[in-house]
């Protein structure tokens, strides 16, 4: 039988709405743009297809000036967190969300998450013009009222006891988008101090999650300085990094894991690249999710598995998102490291196919309907 099927038909036993989930910190109101190449009428235009023939269009500009027709398509919740909460709101689990929703008040946009999710908002949320292309997406943000998410301003809208008392009982603490919050390095470290301590030993430990979200504009050794914290977290938690395919070799190059020339043309399999990061960083779970596969290595053990890519996406912006949300839970229901890649695969494959998250169901039938050829 095909290991999707069957995983199918684990999954249509299993009961998602059990599980007790935390995700923070950060929080975007997202437009989704596309840019015009040529209008032909106050209604119609041809876009620019890919990254490389805007980046072009901008190059033929220097010395002189250019003008460039942004549409926006889609107004929406954004940031990593906030949308990996709503890929995991679909299977009703107890959800809790800590972040820059909106200060003094949460922000409208972020409202339609109170029906399933316990909301703290403690600073003013972030903006991102996400200029979409068939080849990627170029994410423009605004992002200084996010320098409010500290451990001081957490402790004071949720309170400590009751911070203590979330962690004490989640199954996964997922911490996402480290490079837009310039202050998250030193929350953790509080956290180590603080919080860890009083926090009860359990027979199974809770995940930690963790997505740096494209470090490149952060400097070296904030990277290694935030990657060596993960360590820290062992104690309490089973630790998990996240990555994309493009911070895979970027954490590695700033690591100095293999030559520079292998990296910068990515030469390196990513079962090499995989298995050294893991290596090196020394916590449980690496995972990388390419756009037409997935792989990571637990406890020393390297899985990869092809996915149901799609050349031209519905939507893009949040794939990631869906893809770390829908392997985390199929960690969190207990699936061994190959399967967790495919309900995080298939998760994020629904969403670029429909624009939205799948709900349980939906996640198990189009893992059947993949695998049947039928998508």
């Amino acid at each position: 039988m095909d290991k999707r099927i069957e995983l199918s038909n684990i999954l249509a036993k299993k009961n998602p709405e059990n599980l007790k989930i935390i995700v923070g910190f950060d929080g975007f109101v997202d437009e989704i743009i596309h840019v015009v190449d040529k209008r032909m009428d106050s209604e119609n235009f041809k876009r620019i297809d890919t990254i490389e023939e805007l980046g072009n269009r901008i190059v033929r500009a220097s010395g002189l000036s250019t003008n460039i027709e942004l549409v926006p398509t889609l107004k929406k919740i954004g940031g990593n967190g906030p949308i990996m909460c709503n890929a995991f709101a679909m299977h009703n689990p107890s959800l809790t969300y800590m972040g820059a929703l909106g200060y003094p008040s949460i922000d409208d946009v972020f409202r339609v998450m109170e029906d399933k999710v316990k909301l703290y908002s403690f600073a003013i949320n972030g903006h991102t013009d996400a200029l979409e292309f068939h080849d990627g997406k170029l994410m423009l943000g605004k992002m200084q009222s996010l320098n409010n998410v500290t451990y001081e301003n957490l402790l004071k809208s949720v309170g400590k006891e009751e911070f203590v008392n979330l962690l004490s009982n989640t199954n996964l603490f997922a911490n996402v988008n480290w490079s837009m919050l310039p202050n998250l390095t030193t929350l953790w470290k509080k956290l180590v101090t603080n919080i860890l301590p009083v926090l009860p030993m359990r027979e199974h430990k809770p995940y930690f999650f963790v997505d740096l979200a494209d470090p490149e504009k952060r400097e070296d050794e904030e990277i290694k300085e935030a990657l060596e914290l993960l360590k820290e977290f062992s104690s309490n938690f089973f630790v998990v990094l996240g990555l994309n395919k493009k911070e895979a070799y970027d954490i590695a190059n700033v690591l100095d894991l293999f030559d520079d020339p292998s990296l910068e043309h990515m030469q390196v399999s990513l079962e090499d690249l995989n298995v050294a990061l893991s290596e090196y960083l020394n916590i449980d779970c690496v995972v990388i999710h390419p756009v037409d596969r997935s792989c990571c290595v637990v406890d020393g053990q390297f899985y990869m598995e092809e996915g149901p890519y799609i050349a031209k996406p519905k939507l893009s912006t949040g794939a990631g998102d869906n893809f770390n949300a829908g392997f985390m839970l199929g960690l969190l229901l207990g699936l061994e490291p190959d399967k967790a890649l495919f309900t995080g695969m298939s998760t994020s494959g629904f969403y670029v196919r429909n624009a939205r998250s799948p709900n349980f169901e939906e996640l198990y039938t189009f893992m059947k309907e993949w695998a049947e050829g039928n998508i």
